[in-house]
C-alpha cells in the first residue's frame, strides 16, 4: 500500500512543482534575465528569502558533490523538496499568490489557503509513507482523491491520467481483513437533504447509511466524492456555475439545496452520494430497526462505523 501510494504521490509532486516553476519562471522574467528564478529575489521579507536561499544552496552543493556537471537549472528544480514547494504557498507568500502563484492552479478555488491546506496534508501523508509508518488507521482512498484533486487544480489532463494509472485502488481492495467502511449518521436533517440533493454535508468510508426514526434506512449510498473547506455562500454558488466543470455545477446545486434545508453560511466538508440504482449503491432488503429504549439508547446520535456486509445480514442493530 505504501509503494502504490508513494508512486501516485510522486506524480503529483512532479505536476505541482512544474506548475509552480512555469509560473515563477515567467513572473520573475527568467528568460530575459538568463538567471534561474530560484537564484533571484522573489520579493518577500528578508528572513523568508534567506530560508529560500539556504534551501537552494543546499541543493546546489549536493548536486556539485555528485557530479560537477549535474548542477543544471532543471536538476536544481527537480531536487528541491516537496516541502519547499508547499512552503511557497504559506501565509507569508499571500501577495506572491495574488501576483502570480494562483496561475499555477487555475482550476482550484483560487484561494491560497485551500491549495496550501491540501498540499500540506499530502506532505504529511508523504512523510508517513517515507518513514514506513503504519497505514492501518489512514484513509488511503481519501488521500488518493486528494492527490487527484490537486493534480486537477494544476492540469485536468494530468489528473485524468493519474486516475487511470494509479495502483492504490487495486491494492487497497486486496486488504486481508474487513474494516469499518460505512458510517451511520444521525439523519434527522441529513436524510431529507440526501433525498433532495444526493449529498451529505457535515462540519470540519466508502459508503454512508442514514439512521432516523429508530431505524437504519434501506438506502446505503456510495461516496462519490468528498470535498473539504467549501464556502457555503451565494457567491460561491455563482462562481462554481461559471467554471464549466461538471463537479462544480453539482456542488453549486448541493449548496443551494442545502441552504434551503437550513444549512447556514460557513465552511463545510461535503460528501457527494449515489442515488438508488446507481453503481455501487446498496439497497438493503429492509430497514434495520433499533429496539433499545430509554434515554441515550439511540444507535447513534452522531456517527457510528460499521462493516457494510453486516448491514446486508442484520435483522436489527443488535446484529451490528
Amino acid at each position: 500500500m505504501t509503494g502504490a501510494s508513494f508512486e501516485a504521490f510522486h506524480y503529483v509532486e512532479v505536476v505541482t512543482r512544474n506548475a509552480i516553476d512555469r509560473v515563477m519562471r515567467e513572473h520573475l522574467g527568467e528568460p530575459e534575465k538568463g538567471i534561474p528564478w530560484v537564484l533571484l529575489p522573489i520579493g518577500v521579507r528578508r528572513p523568508v528569502q534567506d530560508r529560500i536561499d539556504r534551501n537552494v544552496a543546499e541543493v546546489r552543493d549536493r548536486l556539485r558533490r555528485e557530479h560537477p556537471r549535474k548542477e543544471t537549472r532543471d536538476q536544481i528544480i527537480a531536487s528541491l523538496s516537496f516541502g519547499f514547494w508547499v512552503a511557497l504557498l504559506g501565509s507569508e507568500h499571500e501577495q506572491l499568490w495574488r501576483d502570480a502563484l494562483h496561475r499555477s492552479f487555475p482550476y482550484s478555488s483560487g484561494k491560497r489557503h485551500d491549495v496550501a491546506s491540501a498540499l500540506n496534508a499530502l506532505r504529511m501523508f508523504r512523510n508517513r509513507l517515507a518513514h514506513h509508518d503504519s497505514l492501518l488507521t489512514t484513509d488511503v482512498p481519501f488521500r488518493l482523491s486528494q492527490m487527484i484533486e490537486v493534480a486537477r487544480w494544476a492540469d485536468p489532463q494530468a489528473a485524468h491520467w493519474l486516475a487511470r494509472t494509479e495502483r492504490v485502488t487495486e491494492v487497497h481492495r486486496q486488504r486481508p481483513a474487513p474494516r469499518n467502511d460505512t458510517v451511520v449518521v444521525s439523519a434527522r436533517n441529513a436524510w431529507g437533504l440526501y433525498q433532495a440533493a444526493r449529498a451529505y454535508v457535515c462540519q470540519p468510508v466508502e459508503h454512508l447509511a442514514f439512521y432516523s426514526q429508530r431505524q437504519i434506512n434501506q438506502e446505503v449510498a456510495k461516496i462519490l466524492f468528498r470535498l473539504d473547506n467549501v464556502d457555503w455562500t451565494v457567491g460561491e454558488i455563482n462562481r462554481l456555475r461559471t467554471t464549466g466543470e461538471t463537479l462544480d455545477a453539482t456542488l453549486a446545486e448541493i449548496i443551494e439545496v442545502s441552504r434551503k434545508h437550513g444549512w447556514t453560511e460557513g465552511r463545510y466538508q461535503v460528501f457527494g452520494l449515489t442515488a438508488p440504482g446507481s453503481a455501487g449503491h446498496l439497497t438493503l432488503p429492509a430497514a434495520i430497526p433499533h429496539h433499545e429504549r430509554g434515554r441515550g439508547s439511540a444507535f447513534t446520535q452522531g456517527q457510528r462505523y460499521v462493516v457494510r456486509d453486516r448491514l446486508r445480514r442484520a435483522r436489527s442493530t443488535a446484529d451490528l
